[in-house]
């Protein structure tokens, strides 16, 4: 699975007014910043002001902040507003889905609970959790001083010669 662009944007212009809570930013700052369009982020920031997320206000001196407070946002009402298919699986769309396995298969159970999980991790945490000027979120652990393990496939490719 892979979020769409516009959905890091969202979470970038999220994160970016977060920071700066006590200031108005502009679009164009946002834009500079993260080496980003600035038609782009003029949709994002407009969508989110739709769904009561930011305060806009045209004009000299004007600009975009936070309406809410960051640990009120969940990260997870975020993905879910920005993103328009979380369908992992054919099967996961009934009206759709020509999956000859569908009455006997279990991957739509598994990718179901995967994504619930997945869901349930991002609710667990708020723009707070992701800004800056905030301390450092419990469920974010240091990394360990352990190598990562190797993973070898179980298969190797055999390259026949011609």
């Amino acid at each position: 699975m892979r979020l769409a662009e516009y959905t890091d944007y969202t979470l970038r212009v999220l994160m970016y007014c977060a920071d700066r809570r006590d200031q108005r930013v502009t679009i164009g700052e946002m834009a500079e910043h993260h080496g980003l369009s600035k038609n782009h982020l003029m949709k994002v920031v407009n969508d989110l002001a739709g769904q009561g997320l930011l305060e806009t206000t045209r004009g000299r001196g004007g600009g975009v902040r936070l309406l809410k407070e960051p640990g009120d946002i969940r990260i997870g009402d975020v993905v879910r507003a920005s993103e328009s298919d979380f369908r992992l699986v054919e099967c996961f769309d009934e009206s759709t889905s020509a999956c000859t396995l569908s009455s006997n298969c279990r991957l739509k159970h598994l990718f179901g609970t995967a994504l619930q999980a997945y869901f349930d991790t991002l609710d667990g945490a708020t723009l707070a959790d992701l800004a800056a000027a905030s301390p450092a979120p419990g469920w974010v652990k240091a990394p360990s001083s352990r190598p990562l393990p190797i993973v070898r496939p179980r298969h190797r490719l055999v390259r026949r010669s011609a």
